[in-house]
């Protein structure tokens, strides 16, 4: 389908660079990613981080805002910085020395005067782990979906073709209350389950996510899996439009935001 239009993106002022940092965060201490007054968010934690060692505000621009409990491997924010001040290896380590455990810096680099963490992202990449053991394990709770009824992969796999190409996921997602116009037609690229131990992942890569999609569709095919749902079905539930036609979704600890996806970059 075409391509939405990208946001005219402003150029950093006079004496600042375009930055983009590359991070991963373990999502069980945060309220989400987004900065949100008087509880602890990532976005929170990192510009109060690089306020501190930049000694100038920070406006963050991100791929992706994550919910209360996401993880990240490879979330992308970009910002302007004081040229003057911007060492960034340098950077990195003071932020990796701040924030250890919970967020690590993996890269810091200037940018394209027109990069931006959001708009020039094309796509974005989300992994959901499913523990499917008949007992739960302590050491990965936060970081997985135990589900102990044993789950038909084929059946899950086979849910997944539905929903690649472009779609209206509207039974997929939660419109957000400040975006009740929003079209939430999505196109996914790629998707699939596979096994590993006794893991079940789902890969998914879409242009976008609405919010709340993975979550939805992994929900979905859980039950799928577990036999309470056909896959055969997937379709009509996409073509519904309606939330109640699906299952509910899977929690938020299993999920991570893996990576996303930029045009190559214009030496800068």
């Amino acid at each position: 389908g075409p391509a939405r239009p990208r946001p005219a993106v402003t150029p950093p002022p006079p004496g600042r660079v375009r930055v983009r940092m590359t991070f991963a965060y373990h999502g069980a201490p945060f309220h989400g990613f987004a900065a949100n007054p008087g509880v602890v968010t990532v976005e929170g934690t990192l510009v109060g981080a690089l306020t501190r060692v930049l000694g100038h505000e920070i406006d963050l621009s991100c791929a992706g805002r994550t919910d209360k409990g996401v993880h990240a491997r490879g979330q992308v924010v970009s910002f302007d910085a004081d040229a003057s001040r911007l060492d960034p290896p340098r950077l990195a380590q003071a932020l990796n020395r701040m924030l250890a455990p919970d967020i690590a810096v993996r890269s810091v680099a200037p940018a394209a005067p027109d990069f931006d963490a959001r708009h020039s992202c094309v796509a974005r990449s989300y992994r959901y782990r499913v523990l499917n053991t008949p007992v739960h394990d302590p050491l990965l709770a936060d970081v997985v979906w135990h589900v102990a009824r044993p789950l038909d992969l084929a059946a899950m796999r086979l849910a997944c073709d539905p929903i690649i190409g472009e779609h209206d996921f509207s039974t997929f997602c939660r419109r957000r209350r400040d975006r009740r116009d929003e079209s939430l037609t999505r196109q996914v690229l790629a998707a699939d389950w596979r096994r590993e131990g006794g893991v079940l992942r789902f890969d998914v890569t879409a242009t976008a996510f609405c919010h709340q999609m993975v979550r939805a569709l992994v929900g979905h095919m859980v039950a799928v899996g577990a036999g309470r749902r056909r896959a055969g079905e997937m379709r009509a539930a996409l073509e519904a439009r309606d939330r109640h036609a699906v299952a509910s979704p899977a929690p938020p600890q299993g999920l991570v935001l893996w990576s996303a996806h930029y045009p190559p970059d214009p030496a800068v």
